[in-house]
């Protein structure tokens, strides 16, 4: 159903709710799985954090998160 609404909208103009929360839900899990491989290593912080997206056949969205670990001084 998601789909068909998100269909509708793009021929009439406006934004599909369902979409932009699965893609902040996405990013935002994207962002934890970076800091808990970043606190694995023994990092204080990511910098430099790189956000992409890619699309993965029709139906599916890629989302990562990329950045550098770093120990504070």
């Amino acid at each position: 159903f998601k789909d068909v609404a998100a269909g509708v909208r793009n021929i009439f103009g406006g934004r599909s709710q369902s979409y932009e929360n699965e893609l902040a839900s996405g990013v935002s899990d994207s962002l934890v799985e970076l800091e808990n491989q970043a606190e694995q290593l023994g990092a204080d912080a990511v910098i430099g954090v790189d956000i992409d997206y890619e699309s993965v056949g029709s139906q599916m969205l890629m989302i990562s998160a990329s950045g550098t670990a770093v120990k504070l001084a």
